[in-house]
Order: structure tokens, then C-alpha cells, then sequence
């Protein structure tokens, strides 16, 4: 069973990953592990107040197959949490990392993105981080974007990134396609 961890962060973008929650969960019988950074709730953007399963600290990177991160209010408010550790941390176990929206610019800042593709909002947030040295790989595009295990989407392509960590995870079977189909049709 594949087991996904997710870093909620305060005001994060609940829609970016309902999808893939409620597929990887539901459908095909993978793990979801909700975190914060103290293991405090949190409420979404949209309101939701979620209890998370753990602090960021508590989640052991071997005991996963990926992190997610979705975007949210807290970076453009300057109150995200540094989530630079979490994500060194999963990468130095070679476990997929996969940020959506402002999240994919934490994972430039971290310096993750200068050596594989990958996309976002946009590149001039990227290039807000002086750590940045990506430029030559962003591709300025609707859809997620995967390579060598990271995962990065704009934060209006959730179903382009739920597809591509499904396929990261060796979860898009017919059965996950037949499931995705109702949401954006066709995708291989």
C-alpha cells in the first residue's frame, strides 16, 4: 500500500489536493497521512479545519513513498512554515516530493528545482528566492510537471498533479484512470 504524507501548512489550498486524497484513498487503498507544522489543526482557505495526524517532525521519511505539499494563503502572507527540512528530508530517502502552486515555489527556494523540470505559478515567483538557480528547467505551462521524483503544478492544474503522483507512485491502473475520467477525461 502506497503511503502519501501531506504538510498542511495555515490557509493552504484544500482543492489542490481533494482530488488525490479522495482517489488514492478511496479507489485505490493508499495511506494518507495528514501533518502540520506542530500537529496543531489548521483551517484551508476555504474554511475547512482539519486535525492533522501529526507534527511535520513526527513524519519519518522512510515510512512514506511521497510528501505533498499544496499551495496556500501562508506564503503570499508571509507565515509559511519552513518546510526546507521536511523536504530535504524525504528527497534524502529518494521518496517523491511534489508541490502545488506556492508550494512549488518552497520547493525552488530549497534549491530542489534548479536540477529538474518543472513549473509553477509562475517563474517570477520562483525567482523571488535568490536561491533559485532553475531558470533554464521551468516550463511555463497549465499542466504538472514530473521528473526524477518531483512533482510541481500551478495551482490551477490539481487534476494534471493528482495524475502525475498517482504515476509517481505506480498507482494509475485502469482502475484509477476509470476513476479520474469524470474529472478531465483521457489522460494517459
Amino acid at each position: 500500500m502506497a503511503r502519501i504524507a501531506i504538510a498542511l501548512t495555515p490557509d493552504y489550498a484544500d482543492w489542490e489536493i481533494g482530488l488525490l486524497t479522495a482517489v488514492a484513498r478511496s479507489f485505490l487503498g493508499a495511506d494518507i497521512v495528514t501533518a502540520s507544522p506542530d500537529g496543531a489543526p489548521v483551517t484551508s482557505m476555504g474554511g475547512l479545519h482539519v486535525t492533522p495526524d501529526s507534527a511535520y517532525g513526527d513524519l519519518a521519511p522512510e515510512n512514506f513513498d511521497a510528501l505533498v505539499i499544496p499551495g496556500g494563503m501562508s506564503w503570499e502572507k508571509g507565515t509559511a512554515p519552513d518546510l526546507a527540512p521536511l523536504i530535504s528530508a524525504f528527497r534524502a530517502e529518494k521518496k517523491i516530493v511534489a508541490g502545488i502552486c506556492a508550494a512549488s515555489s518552497a520547493l525552488a527556494a530549497t534549491g530542489l528545482l534548479d536540477m529538474v523540470a518543472h513549473t509553477g505559478n509562475a517563474l517570477f515567483a520562483h525567482k523571488a528566492s535568490p536561491a533559485y538557480q532553475g531558470e533554464a528547467l521551468y516550463r511555463d505551462q497549465p499542466q504538472a510537471v514530473s521528473d526524477q521524483g518531483v512533482i510541481t503544478a500551478p495551482g490551477t492544474s490539481p487534476f494534471t498533479f493528482t495524475v502525475e503522483i498517482l504515476k509517481a507512485l505506480g498507482l494509475w491502473t485502469e482502475e484509477a484512470e476509470a476513476e479520474m475520467a469524470g474529472f478531465g477525461g483521457g489522460v494517459r
